[in-house]
């Protein structure tokens, strides 16, 4: 097997959405922080042997996202360009493809991430309205199409569908993915002043480690307008456990714990890596943060989708010999608090673990102060194809700053399945 070195990596300031689109889309975000990462390399663009970008949501008009970043980037017309998707893993599938083309012989150099601007979501006609305004072409006369016109529902025009939310509702289950942790936190007792405080926790670890500089892989953007954006901006210095308790249950109103506040972030943002062959370190002088050791990806119940990290995470500790506190760092990404928590419970439950896992028993407790050590995405945000390919990232870069060895960044994904990967410091 060939040794997967991440040369580098480079990701843009993830920008929360509000009121309206926001200042980027995706392919400008991916363009950006690909650039940036681009230029301090001893290699050209041209001379990588592919790009492969993972997007769970590109607008019409960034079809084959991946292609079009890549000719932006400068890599010229000879360097191919795709596109990868698996919801929220779409950043670590594009990893995992580039891993696999390296190994195979096809690519020894391979820029691989993720990007979403999820702000762009578009508003979608509901079928109704699809249908009215086929009609309305079909009518040949001005008569015609004044007799159609009446016909319009006031209501179905002013209630569109937002994509976003059915991009964020399983099609199997029916729930929304909200719903699925809500299942998790009633499975193993996670209250709400459980999932509260952790989130009050994601978002002081990311201010402290901002004030230790521990974000280096970010690269500013600049707007149109000349305006700099530098920092994660969902990030709330103020949280406490006074203001988590003020929001109201979001996706189960009634009997529900979790709370926008607890939750990940709407988001814009991307995030690139460079993998590289043993020839192309050598060839290009370049210095690795690390490696790729191992990576996997599993498949469980939908309605559970949350603990995906704990099936993809497992055999890989299997595979290498490991406990959990073998690893000296964890990226695990905050799509909801009940769903970290959830996996930290399926770990220390013997049932789990013999009647989903097929283990003897627990794996047992994961020490916390391992555990995205930064922050995650409660506080810096969840855009959607970009968050694989950031945790493995900043996993790195943690390792370095504890001159550690090991970790694990992992991920749940809508629809049932987990991803993980395995990486190793280069100190």
């Amino acid at each position: 097997m060939k040794t997967i070195y991440v040369v580098d990596g480079a990701r843009t300031p993830f920008l929360k959405a509000r009121s309206g689109p926001g200042p980027f889309p995706a392919s400008d975000l991916a363009t950006q922080a690909g650039r940036s990462l681009l230029l301090r390399q001893p290699f050209s663009p041209e001379d990588l042997d592919e790009v492969i970008l993972g997007c769970a949501a590109p607008s019409p008009d960034e079809t084959n996202i991946g292609r079009m970043v890549a000719l932006r980037l400068g890599c010229g017309n000879k360097v191919p360009g795709w596109t990868v998707m698996r919801n929220c893993a779409s950043g670590m599938q594009a990893l995992d493809s580039a891993i696999a083309n390296i190994q195979c012989g096809r690519s020894s150099l391979v820029l691989a991430g993720g990007v979403d601007a999820l702000s762009h979501a578009p508003l979608l006609y509901s079928e109704a309205m699809v249908r009215w305004f086929a009609g309305m072409m079909a009518m040949k006369s001005a008569g015609q199409k004044a007799g159609h016109f009446v016909k319009l529902r006031p209501g179905a025009l002013l209630s569109p569908v937002i994509g976003l939310m059915k991009g964020l509702t399983d099609p199997v289950c029916g729930l929304l993915m909200g719903q699925t942790a809500e299942n998790l936190a009633w499975k193993f007792g996670i209250d709400r002043q459980q999932m509260d405080a952790f989130a009050v926790r994601s978002h002081q670890r990311v201010m402290a480690g901002r004030a230790a500089g521990h974000y280096g892989e970010i690269v500013p953007l600049v707007d149109d307008k000349g305006n700099i954006y530098g920092e994660d901006d969902g990030v709330r210095p103020d949280a406490s456990m006074a203001g988590m308790a003020k929001l109201k249950p979001f996706f189960d109103k009634k009997y529900g714990n979790i709370t926008a506040a607890n939750s990940s972030q709407i988001t814009d943002g991307a995030a690139w890596l460079i993998l590289a062959a043993e020839e192309a370190v050598r060839k290009w002088n370049l210095k690795p943060l690390g490696r790729i050791v191992d990576s996997a990806w599993a498949g469980l119940d939908p309605a559970q989708m949350g603990l995906g990290p704990v099936h993809a995470a497992t055999p890989i500790l299997q595979r290498h010999g490991l406990g959990l506190n073998d690893l000296d760092a964890w990226e695990i990404n905050e799509a909801f608090a009940a769903q970290v928590l959830g996996c930290l419970e399926a770990w220390k439950s013997d049932d789990y673990c013999r009647e989903q896992l097929g283990l003897p028993g627990a794996l047992g407790a994961l020490d916390e102060h391992r555990l995205n050590v930064d922050g995650g995405a409660i506080a810096v945000g969840h855009p959607v194809g970009a968050s694989g390919a950031r945790i493995v990232l900043h996993l790195l870069h943690v390792l370095r700053e504890k001159q550690a060895k090991r970790g694990m960044a992992t991920i749940c994904i809508g629809g049932g399945l987990g991803g993980a990967m395995l990486v190793e410091a280069e100190n």
